[in-house]
């Protein structure tokens, strides 16, 4: 989950550019996080604005280099880290009044066509999908993992109807050789009961593999959780989400922070929490026509946003405990990686 998405010969797009700016006001001055730095589509539109400073972070080191150039324009109003979502928490901003976080979880195209990162199922060569500070790769993953294992990650992180054939099929395979990008996708045509797909047929399993192994789950969970706690009194957090899994994590999140939770007549009356964060639409804002028109991708964009009322950091949401049951998935991760030391 990392930058934007971009379309030919490496154009930026960042998408719902317009609509992110009219949410968190930078006219007004103040901090804000990209937490998806990328080409610096957000942040370069924010630093426009004289009273504003930004936060980069951006897990993939290759951001690094157009972290550099933003930060030679602007020394004092920028600065560049790599780092996870998680890891939010670690930035020092007691005395940053942090006005916005923003969160652009697509992929740009650079990204994807990268032949090292090995994102896309028209890569050739070895898996990979490792967007920085990851602990393992796909082909790691793949190679490694038990059928049962892949099958509920294909299953879960990627809706995948023919996740038990094609772990199969992967187990069987591996056992006579090692597996490649092309070799993946090769036994994923083969497991497909429905030959004939509006999207690659190989799309949902590439996206599961991508979640898996860059812990996007968790990564999300917790930059959700760190976002709500540095965010000064007034401050938007702002996320564009691009698939139906993260659009409802984003989504739960937010109505856990912003409304109380529906309680039976029936049952013993208990002490609400008090709400600090507001949620002033509760559909997403989608792109325009003219932005679909112009970059394709972005069609499947959705941005969700909450405005937090009060200066608090303890916040309450249930949502570790809500998304558990993909948490547990995604630390077969933890399993594997242990597996792979001791091989050494």
């Amino acid at each position: 989950m990392e930058a934007t998405i971009v379309t030919d010969n490496f154009k930026h797009y960042p998408v719902l550019l317009k609509e992110i700016i009219s949410v968190i006001t930078p006219q007004h001055g103040g901090t804000f996080i990209d937490c998806t730095l990328g080409q610096g589509g957000y942040t370069n539109e924010i630093l426009k604005h004289k009273n504003t400073k930004v936060i980069g972070i951006d897990r993939d080191i290759d951001s690094k280099i157009i972290g550099k150039q933003i930060q030679n324009k602007f020394p004092d109003r920028f600065l560049f880290k790599n780092l996870k979502f998680s890891d939010l928490n670690n930035l020092k901003l007691k005395n940053e009044n942090v006005k916005g976080v923003v969160f652009d979880l697509g992929y740009s195209y650079t990204q994807v066509k990268d032949p090292k990162k090995g994102i896309s199922f028209s890569s050739s060569g070895e898996l990979n999908m490792m967007m920085g500070l990851n602990n393992f790769s796909a082909n790691e993953a793949v190679n490694n993992l038990e059928d049962k294992e892949l099958e509920k990650i294909f299953k879960y992180f990627g809706d995948e109807k023919d996740a038990k054939l094609i772990s199969r099929n992967i187990a069987r395979e591996r056992s006579l050789r090692k597996l490649d990008t092309q070799g993946l996708v090769k036994i994923i045509e083969k497991s497909k009961r429905k030959k004939y797909y509006k999207i690659h047929c190989a799309t949902k399993t590439f996206q599961a593999l991508r979640i898996f192994v860059n812990k996007e789950i968790s990564e999300l969970i917790y930059g959700l959780i760190n976002s709500a706690k540095i965010l000064k009194k007034n401050g938007v957090l702002a996320i564009v989400t691009f698939h139906s899994l993260e659009d409802k994590i984003v989504k739960y999140f937010f109505k856990s922070l912003s409304e109380h939770k529906s309680i039976s007549r029936y049952e013993p009356s208990v002490k609400q929490k008090k709400i600090y964060f507001r949620m002033p639409i509760k559909k997403p804002i989608l792109p325009s026509e003219n932005e679909v028109k112009e970059n394709p991708p972005s069609r499947s964009a959705k941005l969700r946003y909450l405005i937090k009322q009060d200066d608090v950091f303890d916040i309450e949401s249930d949502i570790l405990n809500k998304f558990r049951h993909l948490l547990e998935i995604e630390n077969l991760g933890s399993k594997l990686w242990q597996n792979l030391l001791f091989s050494f």
